[in-house]
C-alpha cells in the first residue's frame, strides 16, 4: 500500500518558520524534509554592504525593480519549471508559499527588463523576520539582477522595521553582501525578538 507524500501547507510553513525550521524536497526521492542549519545564515540589516560595482549598477537603471507583482513567476522560475535545472521546490512547497504570498505573508522582489521578467527573489514575513527562500536571475539579461532585487529588500526591510533577514545557507555570492552564520541558539534568540514585532511588509 502507498503512502501519500508528507504534506507542505501553508500553516506547516508558518510554524516551521517560528521555530527556525524550512522544508525542502528532494527531487530524486520525492521526500520532504525540515532542516535548522547550525551555524544559520543570516544578513545583518545593520551591516548590509553593497558592493562599488553594484552600486553602479543600480545608479543606471539597468533594471526595473518591483514587489509583489507576480510572486507566481518568480517561484515557478526559482523552481526551474522555466528550463533551468531542477531544484528543492516541488508542487507541494510551490503550493504551499503561494497559498502564503495571497494571504500576505510571502513576498517576492522582481527585476524587469523592458518590462520582461530576468531576476527575483521570494520569501516569507513574519513580524520583524524575513525568511528569503530562493532567488534566480537570467544569465543573459539578468546578470546582477539578483541582487539588485536582494538591495531592494533590504532598503525595504529597513524602512519597515525588520530586525532580521534568514538566508539558510551562506555562499559566496552573499557574503560580499555581508552574510554572516551564527550558532543556532544566537538565531533563535534573534528570531524570537523579531517574531514580537509589530510590523508590516
Amino acid at each position: 500500500m502507498e503512502h501519500d507524500p508528507a504534506p507542505c501547507t501553508a500553516e506547516l510553513v508558518i510554524a516551521g518558520c517560528r521555530e527556525g525550521i524550512f522544508p525542502m524536497a528532494d527531487p530524486d526521492s520525492g521526500e520532504l524534509h525540515w532542516y535548522a542549519p547550525d551555524p544559520r545564515a543570516i544578513i545583518p540589516l545593520d551591516h548590509f554592504h553593497v558592493p562599488r560595482s553594484l552600486e553602479r549598477t543600480i545608479r543606471s537603471s539597468r533594471f526595473e525593480v518591483d514587489l509583489d507583482l507576480d510572486f507566481n513567476a518568480v517561484i515557478e522560475t526559482c523552481a526551474g519549471s522555466r528550463g533551468t535545472e531542477e531544484t528543492w521546490i516541488d508542487s507541494r512547497i510551490h503550493g504551499a508559499y503561494l497559498d502564503l504570498h495571497h494571504r500576505g505573508q510571502a513576498h517576492s522582489v522582481e527585476a524587469r527588463r523592458e518590462g520582461v521578467l530576468v531576476a527575483g527573489l521570494y520569501g516569507v514575513a513574519i513580524g520583524g523576520a524575513f525568511f528569503g527562500e530562493s532567488m534566480f536571475s537570467d544569465p543573459q539579461r539578468g546578470r546582477d539582477g539578483s541582487k539588485v532585487c536582494l538591495v531592494r529588500l533590504v532598503e525595504h526591510l529597513l524602512e519597515r522595521g525588520f530586525t532580521l533577514l534568514d538566508v539558510q545557507f551562506t555562499t559566496p555570492h552573499l557574503e560580499q553582501f555581508g552574510c554572516v552564520t551564527i550558532p543556532r541558539p544566537d538565531y533563535l534568540h534573534r528570531l524570537e525578538a523579531a517574531l514580537a514585532l509589530e510590523v508590516q511588509f
